[in-house]
Formats: structure tokens, sequence, C-alpha cells
């Protein structure tokens, strides 16, 4: 039986409103958080530029419950409905990405298949964003470049000890 993981979603929205919105969905569904970032401005891509406008800001978000690591496919599912019901004129407004910080890794949820992402069903992937080693999360080749920032590194180290001290008291 896989150790339990500390569930994260990153939240991206042109208008900040929307940030408070998902973070009180997920938490109807998962609880309260015992993280919840500052508001962030998110300049690495202009990917979502022509959906979500060119000027968007993110939030992090950890729960304070451990969840199983084969729930992530169905919190996926669970985060592109919210996605869904969010949406305005056929375009999202937020991008809501689930995954875990675990012991040895770092894994964010995706739709999208490739070499380094394997299938964990219902059409999710696991993609192995940052590799635990040397006492810090470090990125890989495919790491993207907000993954791969200090803070963001920094952010999730601090997630980790707050996991492995909620990991040992649910191992009693």
């Amino acid at each position: 039986m896989p150790e339990p993981v500390k569930l994260f979603v990153s939240v991206l929205a042109g208008d900040a409103c929307l940030l408070e919105a998902v973070i009180r969905k997920l938490a109807e569904r998962h609880g309260d958080p015992d993280y919840v970032s500052e508001i962030l401005p998110f300049a690495y891509t202009n990917y979502y530029a022509a959906e979500m406008g060119p000027t968007l800001v993110r939030r992090f978000i950890a729960f304070g419950g451990l969840i199983g690591p084969e729930e992530l496919p169905a919190i996926k599912l669970e985060t592109n409905a919210l996605e869904s019901q969010l949406s305005g004129g056929g375009a999202r407004q937020v991008n809501v990405d689930p995954g875990y910080v675990a012991k040895q890794h770092f894994i964010l949820a995706t739709g999208k298949g490739f070499s380094h992402r394997p299938y964990l069903g219902q059409g999710i992937y696991a993609d192995l964003t940052l590799e635990y080693r040397k006492e810090t999360y470090r990125p890989l080749e495919w790491t993207y470049p907000d993954y791969r920032s200090e803070q963001t590194i920094g952010m999730l180290n601090g997630l980790r000890k707050r996991y492995m001290i909620q990991l040992k008291q649910a191992k009693g």
C-alpha cells in the first residue's frame, strides 16, 4: 500500500476574485487548506493568454488532510469540471492543476501523455515534475519554468517538511 501524500493545487486566473472562488470550492471537497500562497503574478508563458487574458495571477494551495496517491485522477477530473463551471463565453477563466507532495517527488496531474508521464487511468497522467534528492526538490529536464524557480522549490520544500510531520502523525 503506498504512503499517503499531500494534496497540492495550483490555480491560475485573469481575475484574482476567481482564485478565492476556486479555493472555497476545493475546500468544500477536500477540507480546509493548511497553506495558501499570496497572490503571485504569472508571467512564465503566454500559453493561457488567449483564453484567460494577458495578465494572470496564481495561488498555490495545499490541504491539511493526506490523500492516497491513487485519488489523483478523480481529483483532476473534479478540477477539470470546476474549470468548466467557471468558464465564460466558451473559454476557461481559471486553470486548476492538482498534484501532490510526496517524500520522493512532486507530481502534477495532466490529461496529456508524454514519455515522462505514466498513465494513471480515466484519461489522466502523472507528470513527474520534481524529484527530491540531497535535501531539496530538483527539476528535471522537462520541468516547467515556474516549477524550476527558487521561490516555488522553496515553497514545496516547506510543504514537504509539513507533509513529513503529518505522515509521521498518521502512522501513529
